[in-house]
């Protein structure tokens, strides 16, 4: 017999639906994040090739990939509002597509302004995707399992390093001279086509919300949406979008992102220049070594977030990780002579700051919701991501000023520990759910 809307679900029913709408979104929407952030970050292995062949400067490359994130920062709430209003199926398309076409225009990078422009035109093509894929979690699922698909989606980003680095490598490495283009212009090219394919499957494959998934029955939509229609019950910022900026706790949530989306940056923008900076030559072996990092980060960010959501704690699953980070990068800092205790320092460092994302969620999508959420959610994501602007230029211009790599990474563990600090000011009554 049909469970009503006046109906308890059993527990074991309610959570083989969840696997069932995990199987269905999650994966698809890792592809799309490991796309994304390829596109986002492969400017980094650019780097060991295009700032000597365009006469870049450290500071000037860290300015151009910094850019990124003031287009992003512009266009992040309205991008999300739309995606609101349109539909996630269509939106997250659209962002997909054009941003797939502006990275390809890398390969016709001839100066620093013509850098500049389009690192600032693919954070505007971009801007919307991040935030909208949290906002869309919170349609499918309550916040007590959100932890966990939250650190399933952005297993994307240590993925896009083990696989994207050794990749990014070998593109460089083997088409170098290749018709007349330099290998950096190759990656571009390569690594912008699969943007364009997968935003046109998701017209298809994407739905916009519970009720129109032809994929689940109606027991199961009723049974989705009463789980989070309970959960929405606990929300204490709801209604216009203007709510979400007057709310104190959004501008607190966004200094806690900022803190360590700068460690995060740091790692996805220059490992490979923290790894060659060791003594190790050639992209792909610089690549294959930029991997493990990503691969204890992998295994970090999925057990913290079962962790989380099993014990239904957030603060301490969240400063655990962010002082992970902070001793990595001191420990990198010093151990710069040798590259095997460099790389486990910068594991260390990885496995801390990448779980720190998926885990920080958990607490403004416990107390947004309805329009607030949308403009919200991006409010926070926007600001924090202004560290990624901050990050790489801040990096490049010790690195400039010094001549070290040590100095700027002192830089990012005390951000870590401001962050960790202002995670403990906030009420577990109010996220530990």
């Amino acid at each position: 017999m049909p469970i009503t809307t006046t109906e308890t679900p059993d527990l074991a029913r309610e959570d083989a639906v969840f696997r069932k709408v995990v199987r269905r979104i999650v994966p698809f929407l890792i592809l799309c994040y490991v796309v994304s952030y390829l596109d986002r970050v492969n400017v980094g292995f650019a780097k060991l090739q295009m700032s000597d062949d365009l006469g870049f400067s450290e500071a000037a490359f860290g300015l151009g990939a910094g850019l990124f994130f003031i287009g992003y920062f512009l266009f992040e709430v309205p991008s999300n509002l739309l995606l609101q209003r349109i539909g996630a199926r269509v939106w997250i398309a659209r962002i997909m597509i054009s941003w797939g076409l502006v990275s390809a225009l890398f390969v016709f990078v001839t100066n620093e302004t013509m850098f500049y422009a389009l690192r600032f035109l693919l954070g505007a093509a971009e801007a919307g995707f991040y935030p909208g894929v949290i906002l869309y979690c919170t349609y499918w699922f309550p916040s007590h399992r959100r932890a966990r698909v939250i650190a399933m989606f952005m297993s994307a980003i240590p993925v896009a390093g083990i696989f994207g680095n050794p990749l990014s490598g070998w593109i460089m490495d083997r088409f170098q001279g290749v018709h007349g283009w330099q290998g950096w212009q190759w990656m571009f090219l390569f690594e912008a086509l699969p943007a364009v394919v997968v935003g046109v499957i998701t017209l298809v494959y994407l739905d916009n919300s519970v009720r129109s998934a032809k994929w689940l029955t109606d027991e199961e939509k009723s049974i989705v949406e009463r789980a989070v229609a309970t959960d929405a019950a606990h929300q204490t910022v709801h209604g216009r979008v203007w709510d979400a900026f007057r709310e104190p706790k959004v501008w607190l949530m966004s200094v806690i992102y900022f803190c360590f989306v700068m460690g995060q940056y740091a790692l996805t923008f220059w490992m490979p220049t923290f790894v060659e900076s060791t003594g190790i030559k050639g992209g792909f072996a610089v690549g294959l070594l930029s991997a493990v990092p990503f691969l204890a980060a992998l295994v970090a960010m999925n057990l913290f977030g079962r962790s989380a959501d099993k014990r239904r704690e957030r603060r301490w699953h969240l400063v655990i990780p962010s002082l992970m980070g902070a001793v990595g990068f001191t420990l990198a800092a010093s151990w710069t002579g040798s590259t095997a205790l460099s790389l486990v320092a910068l594991a260390v460092a990885a496995a801390g700051v990448l779980t720190c994302a998926p885990l920080f969620w958990s607490l403004p999508t416990g107390f947004l919701g309805g329009a607030a959420a949308a403009a919200g959610i991006a409010a926070i994501n926007s600001v924090g991501n202004l560290a990624g602007f901050v990050s790489p230029y801040m990096i490049g211009a010790l690195k400039d000023a010094t001549g070290s790599t040590s100095i700027p990474m002192y830089v990012l563990a005390f951000a870590l520990l401001i962050g960790a600090g202002a995670v403990l000011t906030t009420k577990k009554q109010a996220v530990n759910r």
